[in-house]
């Protein structure tokens, strides 16, 4: 049985992240991280500019949004949602994977959880 005290840490919060961490909130503390400052403003100020989510729904959530990575420091389960933008060969820009996956490796205690909810060929998170 998952715990009602679980905390739920959603990186990446674009056209998938976003969505799922709002409905992550409504049952679990869930906390958004994007690394660009003005996406967290836009989402702080009940704007989504990808069109995902209504403003409405954003007065009925209880989420935190932030671009501090000390912020999602306590969370049990990180959920890695960034883009693997492909290039003109059609190869994978993993960078922005690897950046995440950095940042969350450096906040990892012994029981945590992490998720990748991107599009990422077999063996791209080992």
């Amino acid at each position: 049985m998952i715990s009602k005290n679980l905390s739920i840490a959603v990186i990446g919060l674009g056209y998938v992240g976003l969505p799922l961490a709002i409905e992550f909130s409504k049952k679990y503390k869930t906390i958004g991280f994007d690394k660009n400052s003005n996406r967290i403003d836009e989402l702080n100020n009940f704007n989504d500019k990808t069109l995902e989510v209504d403003s409405s729904v954003f007065k009925e959530i209880n989420i935190k949004f932030t671009k501090e990575l000390n912020d999602i420091s306590d969370c049990d389960v990180y959920i890695v949602s960034v883009p693997t933008p492909v290039d003109k060969n059609k190869k994978p820009d993993m960078s922005p994977l690897f950046a995440a996956s950095k940042s969350v490796g450096g906040l990892l205690k012994k029981g945590n959880v992490v998720i990748y909810e991107s599009t990422v060929y077999p063996g791209a998170t080992e």
